[in-house]
């Protein structure tokens, strides 16, 4: 099924949400597993998206971060923030997250639809929670992130091997631009906006 490349009424971010729970998919990829003795509170922060299978919702967009904060009710805040550069614009789409179930295992479940949530997945991440990777329900969805605008290659070729053992189709990612030439700075700050 192909999607079109706008929602009317919401931005392009916020679609991973209810066309995976169409699918009826707040699981993991079949032979995958979440990794375990995760620490949300080391996970929370900032994160650069560096490689992505492309969608619909983030089609053309650069610059692409996910920022996560704890909420008051102990669910996790999610922004998710990227640069159209053809139009010169940012997109930005807030959501939460909340553990699939134990919340020791990096599974959970996102929404920015009410109740409609998708399965997010981390299925790589170094000790130091600087970089990982993550899949949505399936093999349809695959983010390579990082804590800093870029990663390095012997980093970055680990990962897409893991992914490659894994049967995501690697040869589909396309790497996002995160130079701090493409990305405009929000005004005055010195920090990137996305």
């Amino acid at each position: 099924m192909l999607l079109p490349s706008r929602l009317p009424r919401y931005p392009r971010l916020t679609w991973l949400a209810p066309f995976t729970l169409l699918a009826g998919c707040t699981g993991v990829p079949e032979g995958t597993q979440p990794v375990g003795d995760f620490q949300i509170d080391q996970y929370l922060g900032q994160w650069y998206e560096i490689a992505r299978l492309d969608h619909g919702f983030e089609e053309g967009l650069e610059c692409v971060t996910a920022e996560y904060t704890r909420r008051a009710d102990g669910d996790i805040r999610v922004v998710n923030r990227g640069y159209d550069p053809a139009k010169g614009s940012w997109e930005s789409a807030e959501g939460h997250a909340s553990f699939a179930g134990d919340p020791s295992v990096g599974h959970l479940k996102v929404s920015f639809f009410g109740p409609f949530y998708a399965g997010y997945s981390v299925l790589a991440l170094d000790e130091s929670y600087q970089h990982a990777l993550v899949a949505g329900p399936d093999r349809d969805y695959l983010w390579i992130l990082s804590r800093d605008p870029t990663l390095d290659e012997p980093t970055y070729t680990a990962l897409i091997s893991q992914a490659r053992q894994l049967e995501f189709p690697v040869d589909e990612l396309i790497q996002v631009t995160q130079d701090p030439d493409a990305c405009p700075r929000a005004g005055g700050s010195g920090k990137p906006r996305a």
